[in-house]
């Protein structure tokens, strides 16, 4: 899913000029469908965003696969890969939570549960040949939402939200995840003949650090909080998360023949969020911890500085070109709008500079859904507050209307409660999840906490040691 091992598709052509007389754009405003100044008006926008987010999907259709969109392309089934149908289950999730409309509940179960695998850790093998440390890894966060936003709970006899979690927070700490080259880290691709397994990238490990961040702060088990912090630790050292000489950017990765040092410079959105995100769930965790609110703090400078353009969310490295960005960035804004929604209520001090970003960047996203055939529909470029037909990227749409969808419900967050941890939530772990992938090697460390939580992890390779050696890696060119 790594954008940078993904080639920028069609030819580069610069966004055509837009006329901007106060006649155009008030015409342009009286035609918006949209509306969200009070809350009854968010959460109907919301409603009819939902609904036609879910025209795009057929997984609840006879014949069809339930929890992915029309996809792979490498086999010509459509736009998406499998992960964007594990994110899009998430998008629901939250919109649940927050406008409390139960509709697709019955979709979202029927999906996250249909995808898990054999081995109920989100690695099903008719996905093997594309099967990313990040594809797992939206599949992963979006049980923990699950967790954390109290989501109905599967029937007993199936996997629980938490223990998929722990699942793919397991087999991602397992060994043979992890090795010498580039002195750790997670690679992008899990299996070795994959391609793109020589590639070490922000978004796989990003995944993984934020999982441990959140089941941290869930189950209250110090094991998670070690990983997460040597995850992020070697972000840094590694030179993916540059707070130095860019002041604070986050960079999308490198090769291990390399040693990690050419540096794909590249900046994505859902790389710098995720990081924020997770470093809120740690804050949150360790109390405030200063050296979380630094990184909080720096991440939210470099978010706001180099991904809103005119008030509006603005994916960096391909929108200023029409049709230069793929089917996944097509879905980043979105992301990037829940993620740091959930930010303000893990790390509160964060709110009076977050919320009214994310308030100005809704307000453009909204007023450019006018597209047709119903006169509501959501394009991709924000900031010129006017439809620019999905067509132009080569897309169905599908995560242009996530992205909506996602910055709607959020502006609800402040009306929401804190995600929620093993002593006010409902979603029974498992100490054992993902074992049967890995097979049990060593003793697991005693649980912490609620027993319902059931939480455990496996002790297995702890990354601090070597990061007094990465001072000396190159930034690359």
């Amino acid at each position: 899913m790594s954008p940078s091992a993904r080639q920028l598709r069609g030819p580069a052509r610069w966004l055509a000029a837009l006329a901007t007389s106060s006649l155009l754009f008030s015409t342009t405003q009286a035609q918006q469908y949209y509306k969200i100044d009070t809350i009854e008006e968010i959460k109907e926008s919301a409603r009819t965003l939902a609904y036609d987010l879910m025209l795009f999907y057929k997984g609840n259709q006879s014949g069809e696969i339930p929890g992915i969109l029309p996809g792979p392309p490498t086999e010509h089934k459509g736009d998406y890969y499998w992960w964007e149908g594990g994110a899009m289950m998430g998008t629901y999730v939250d919109y649940w939570f927050l406008t409390r409309d139960p509709s697709y509940n019955h979709v979202v179960m029927e999906g996250m549960l249909h995808q898990v695998g054999p081995n109920a850790d989100y690695m099903p093998p008719n996905h093997t040949a594309s099967l990313g440390n990040d594809d797992q890894g939206f599949w992963g966060m979006s049980a923990m939402l699950a967790a954390e936003n109290k989501f109905p709970n599967p029937p007993e006899d199936q996997p629980q939200w938490l223990a998929l979690a722990q699942a793919v927070f397991n087999t991602q700490a397992a060994p043979e995840r992890h090795d010498g080259t580039c002195n750790g880290g997670l690679r992008w691709q899990v299996p070795p003949t994959n391609a793109g397994y020589n590639y070490k990238n922000t978004i796989a490990n990003a995944c993984f650090f934020d999982l441990g961040a959140r089941l941290a702060r869930y189950t209250k088990n110090e094991t998670y909080a070690n990983w997460a912090n040597n995850i992020f630790d070697w972000l840094m050292g590694v030179g993916y998360i540059d707070t130095k000489e860019s002041g604070w950017r986050v960079y999308d990765g490198a090769h291990v023949e390399h040693n990690c040092t050419d540096i794909n410079k590249a900046q994505f959105s859902y790389n710098a969020a995720l990081l924020l995100h997770g470093a809120a769930f740690m804050y949150n965790y360790t109390n405030g911890e200063e050296k979380w609110k630094t990184r909080i703090d720096g991440l939210i400078e470099g978010i706001l500085r180099d991904f809103f353009k005119d008030g509006a969310a603005f994916e960096l490295p391909c929108e200023s070109r029409q049709g230069a960005c793929t089917t996944d960035m097509l879905s980043f804004k979105g992301y990037m709008h829940r993620w740091m929604a959930v930010v303000t209520k893990v790390a509160p001090y964060t709110a009076e500079k977050i919320l009214p970003v994310l308030r100005t960047s809704t307000e453009a996203a909204v007023a450019q859904c006018t597209g047709p055939p119903t006169g509501r529909r959501c394009g991709f470029y924000w900031s010129t507050r006017q439809y620019v037909d999905t067509a132009v990227d080569k897309t169905s749409g599908a995560g242009e209307a996530m992205n909506v969808l996602a910055a709607v419900s959020s502006l609800l967050i402040e009306y929401a409660d804190p995600p929620a941890t093993n002593e006010t939530g409902i979603s029974r772990g498992d100490p054992n999840a993902g074992s049967r992938s890995w097979g049990p090697s060593e003793p697991l460390e005693p649980i912490t906490g609620s027993d319902r939580a059931g939480a455990s992890i496996i002790t297995l390779l702890i990354l601090g040691s070597a990061l007094g050696t990465w001072g000396w890696m190159s930034l690359g060119d």
